[in-house]
């Protein structure tokens, strides 16, 4: 183990945990999702509201501040109360967790900053990472807040945001902690590493805006139609797709045109990730440099096949959150190989 790790042990391990208990909320926040749990809870108490119901006239209580609201007067007419504990039980899961990543990441925060385990350099990502984790409290509640009025449903735009603010959370954490296990950071890049690196970084970009339309798709319930692969209905492009006026509006509002979107981007990511891998591991990078593109390799195989299955299967409760927690661990790879790729490769132990 270098000197950087050992001096860095606990920074180190407090911020896997962070990212550990991230993951978590992510894939319990797909479960809530999935199972239609996320309006019931309809006030945002960030304090009072870690303590749930706890008797009968608590339960009740709340269950008739639910029915106040669209998604019970529009869909849930006929849910009892232990019908809504159900429900009720997902949410305040999922809004526990973000709390609990607060607590987990702001008390060792402030104890370490006490005992000036920081670099400069340091504490201005943590402070980065404190505010990114505030505003991902505040888009959570602001795209409940889209699904309490009118139409029983959250905005996909706000939950594509919310997704995407919680996926760079857990990949800059993650980039932190593999710099601070970094012992070799060169001053610039090896010749041969530099265009994989890049190319990298442009994957990475892609399967960015793979997942916010992945959020489209679950946003808009596309992925309900067009349960076949790899054509959609028969036909590789759908008459509904592109059938919207204005047209720009189809590559946000249309459920075919997003799906189309999201599954046809889905197999260019893929091979973009099969050609970079074959690249790599025909290049001259180090032992440590293929292992994160193996890694790559089989969480994105792993990935494309969990969406098919979902798709086709029209979207079970089980495979869809797997899909969604893979997608994390998506990030974390491609944020391993970037990071990887920018690091000075032994050459002694390339292979």
């Amino acid at each position: 183990m270098s000197e950087v790790i050992g001096s860095n042990k606990a920074v180190v391990t407090w911020l896997l945990v962070v990212c550990l208990t991230i993951f978590a909320m992510v894939v319990v926040g797909g479960v809530t999702r999935l199972t239609h749990s996320g309006l019931s809870m309809v006030e945002w108490q960030p304090i009072m509201g870690v303590i749930p119901p706890l008797d009968q006239q608590e339960w009740q209580e709340t269950f008739e501040v639910y029915k106040q609201y669209p998604e019970y007067q529009k869909i849930n007419q006929r849910m009892d109360l232990q019908q809504f504990k159900s429900i009720f039980y997902w949410e305040y899961g999922h809004r526990l967790l973000g709390r609990l990543v607060g607590v987990i990441f702001f008390l060792p925060f402030a104890v370490f900053w006490w005992q000036k385990k920081f670099v400069a350099s340091l504490k201005r990502k943590l402070i980065i990472v404190l505010l990114l984790g505030g505003l991902q409290g505040l888009m959570g509640w602001y795209m409940v807040m889209s699904g309490l009025v009118d139409i029983p449903r959250v905005s996909h735009y706000r939950l594509a945001a919310h997704l995407s603010l919680a996926l760079l959370l857990l990949g800059y954490i993650f980039w932190i902690v593999l710099d601070l296990i970094s012992n070799d950071r060169k001053e610039g890049l090896l010749q041969t590493a530099r265009p994989i690196w890049l190319s990298a970084i442009a994957v990475l970009a892609m399967i960015s805006v793979q997942i916010i339309y992945g959020a489209f798709t679950a946003g808009l319930r596309a992925g309900i139609g067009y349960n076949t692969f790899p054509l959609m209905n028969g036909k590789w492009i759908p008459d509904a797709v592109g059938s919207m006026d204005p047209f720009w509006l189809n590559l946000f509002e249309s459920g075919a045109t997003v799906q189309f979107i999201h599954r046809y981007l889905g197999m260019l990511v893929a091979l973009l990730v099969l050609g970079l891998w074959l690249w790599g591991v025909q290049s001259n990078l180090s032992r440590l440099q293929k292992n994160a593109l193996h890694l790559l390799a089989g969480i994105t195989s792993i990935q494309f096949l969990l969406g098919v299955f979902t798709l086709v299967l029209v979207v079970p409760i089980a495979l869809a959150s797997l899909h969604q927690a893979v997608a994390c661990l998506l990030v974390m790879a491609l944020v391993y190989v970037v990071h990887s790729l920018g690091r000075r490769g032994n050459t002694s132990d390339a292979g």
